[in-house]
């Protein structure tokens, strides 16, 4: 995911605190920021918003000539040392074209400090009195905008409001009986080995309560806005209570089985059981997303080789974990079973089970049912209906068995495998339960959410704010895909990270993927069907072929007559020997039946005539299974990709190469 950063020509990649990040301003590690892959260089929140400004014309050491910002280091030919201070400069520095002259950021801000003019005793430096930008966060509120303090040197940032917390320069806190904290408003002490919070690891930044005599941290949020109970009683997992040690310990806790390293809950009754904060407060009963039952949480696990149901990793059966009664092989680590994207936070203990209803249709006799998605009856048949497409998956019935509306003027058909698809489910995809519908809104395309194909017809699985199609909803964990030797899990990355696609080299944040290989599938290329009939182009079923490494010479796509790259996944076939994009085969919109309308008025008809349009937006013949036609006159799209592209461009005259050559 990149962002636009003010007064940088290049976008730039968000780095949490959590990946080391290293900042070419200030040297610390601490701290989120932003990553330029371009200029090489990487800066804290805070630094960039300093520094990322317009050329300053007016500094103390060099006035009257402009410093022009550079992130890419010195320029070619020139000393890298700084004119002032001697040392080498990183890839930020203020650089002088007329003069030659390089300043480091240090030398910098010792110029912005000169203009510091307000002194307060609860902080060592002067301060500025600034308007802060929305993205500017104070350092106690964690909020941007409004006015208040900044300093330069240690990126003090505080709003006026919000000074009141430094009324109590000393507090008396139950985590730390022994000595009264002292508030420090410029970061933790160098001497300080650990700079975080003793109590919930996280960093301190510049405003932290600290004990001198037994160099203790403690941050704002366990120390005033949220402080943690020094004794947990009523507990879900364990009976008896449990005392804070708010001190740097190793230990493995007694809930989870993993390593801890500070602040851990214990059992003194217990022969000093440990856990972790987050784990004392497990619930005891919940549902996850990845089994159809209930499971309870237990200790120890018992003997057994237990395998996670979620991580597919071993359990260690001497800790905690959670089970299922009904299902005596299945487990799941405590804290996989209550990631947020497995739980829906509800906790079950003492909530009575109600039975779900997922019955699709009321049988009336043995060939007859009324089926939730249709006003009239339908009959069960079993001859072929090649021409004719099932209601919910929008493919050919075929030779298969299948329901038939008992009305003849309707023609609606549903697969017998589709007529029994459940009403409700749990999915990996969504923490929330998903309920089986219709895509009943007229003229307006969706999209599913995992493999952002759009859809026009046919049954979708929804949450309170997702949708999926049927491909992705039936997908289950672990996956076994033709193109890797090992099982893929899912993976749901955190805000700013992403995996690449192994096929199509699309950057996404879900995807289906082996860690160990570091191989990664988004879900459009994880679903894409190994066998496609294409009648129109060959009488064979085409297969995917997952590219092969030792091809040589061009081979050419037989439906937009374009170069195919054999060293990617194409569909190709074994008696014939001709190959195709795999766009070109199954195109951009998956779920649709020719004659309907999307945004009103474009009308999705069958490419299927002697004679292919042209596209008005890349200018090629349209390749894919469907192309929209604008009312019923001359203006065709090949894709929805290029429907899109239009409205940028306004038809723009610029050869604009479609989705079909990727």
């Amino acid at each position: 995911m990149t962002f636009r950063l003010e007064g940088h020509e290049h976008r730039v990649s968000i780095v949490s605190s959590g990946d080391s990040l290293e900042c070419d301003a200030c040297d610390r590690s601490s701290g989120d920021g932003f990553s330029c892959s371009e200029c090489k260089f990487t800066v804290h929140r805070k630094c960039a918003f300093v520094f990322m400004t317009e050329d300053i014309f007016h500094h103390p050491s060099h006035d009257g000539h402009c410093l022009k910002l550079l992130t890419t280091g010195a320029p070619v030919h020139t000393d890298s040392k700084c004119h002032l201070c001697g040392k080498n400069t990183k890839h930020l520095l203020y650089h002088c074209y007329d003069c030659k002259v390089n300043l480091d950021i240090d030398c910098m801000i010792d110029g912005i400090c000169t203009l510091a003019r307000l002194s307060k005793p609860w902080h060592p430096h002067l301060l500025l009195m600034v308007d802060f930008s929305s993205d500017m966060w104070c350092d106690f509120c964690y909020e941007g905008g409004k006015h208040g303090y900044f300093c330069p040197r240690c990126r003090l940032v505080i709003h006026e409001s919000c000074v009141s917390v430094f009324d109590s320069p000393e507090i008396n806190h139950p985590s730390h009986l022994s000595h009264p904290l002292k508030l420090i408003t410029n970061g933790a002490p160098d001497y300080t080995e650990d700079r975080s919070c003793h109590i919930c690891g996280k960093e301190t930044g510049n405003l932290l309560y600290h004990c001198d005599i037994c160099k203790f941290n403690l941050d704002m949020e366990c120390a005033v806005e949220n402080p943690i109970p020094v004794a947990l009683s009523d507990l879900k997992v364990h009976e008896h209570t449990l005392t804070l040690m708010p001190r740097l310990i190793s230990f493995i806790c007694d809930a989870c089985g993993t390593k801890g390293d500070r602040a851990p809950y214990v059992c003194v009754q217990c022969d000093f059981r440990m856990f972790h904060q987050k784990c004392a407060r497990l619930p005891r009963v919940i549902h996850v997303n990845h089994h159809d039952h209930r499971v309870s949480y237990k200790y120890p696990l018992g003997p057994g080789e237990w395998r996670c149901g979620v991580c597919w990793e071993e359990i260690d059966w001497s800790y905690g974990a959670y089970s299922c009664s009904l299902c005596p092989n299945y487990a799941i680590h405590s804290l996989c079973a209550t990631r947020k994207d497995v739980w829906d936070g509800k906790e079950l203990d003492g909530v009575p089970e109600e039975v779900e209803d997922i019955e699709p249709f009321k049988r009336n006799d043995d060939n007859t049912i009324t089926h939730f998605a249709h006003e009239h009856n339908l009959s069960l048949h079993n001859d072929d209906e090649e021409s004719s497409l099932c209601g919910a998956c929008v493919h050919p019935i075929g030779s298969y068995t299948f329901y038939k509306c008992s009305k003849s003027y309707c023609g609606f058909f549903l697969h017998e495998r589709c007529a029994n698809l459940a009403t409700k489910k749990r999915h990996f995809l969504s923490p929330q339960p998903l309920d089986l519908s219709l895509q009943w809104i007229p003229y307006v395309l969706g999209r599913c959410r995992a493999c952002r194909q759009m859809f026009s017809e046919g049954f979708i699985y929804n949450s309170y704010r997702d949708k999926f199609d049927l491909l992705c909803s039936s997908i289950t964990v672990p996956f076994i895909h033709g193109s890797h030797d090992h099982h893929l899990l899912y993976y749901k990355l955190r805000y700013g990270q992403v995996k690449t696609c192994q096929n199509c080299g699309i950057d996404e944040t879900e995807v289906l993927g082996c860690s160990k290989c570091n191989y990664y599938l988004d879900f459009c290329c994880a679903t894409l069907p190994k066998t496609v009939m294409l009648p129109r182009y060959d009488d064979h079923p085409l297969t995917l072929c997952y590219g092969d490494e030792n091809a040589s010479g061009k081979y050419w796509c037989d439906i937009c007559e374009r170069e195919t790259n054999p060293k990617t996944w194409f569909y190709t076939c074994k008696d014939c020997g001709v190959t195709f994009h795999i766009l070109c085969v199954v195109g951009d919109i998956r779920y649709a039946k020719p004659g309907g309308k999307i945004n009103g008025d474009y009308e999705l008809l069958a490419n299927n005539s002697s004679s292919r349009p042209l596209c008005s937006t890349c200018h090629c013949r349209c390749p894919g299974p469907f192309i929209l036609n604008k009312e019923r006159n001359n203006i065709f799209f090949c894709s929805y990709y290029c429907l899109g592209l239009s409205r940028e461009h306004a038809y723009s005259s610029v050869d604009v190469c479609p989705p079909w050559a990727i």
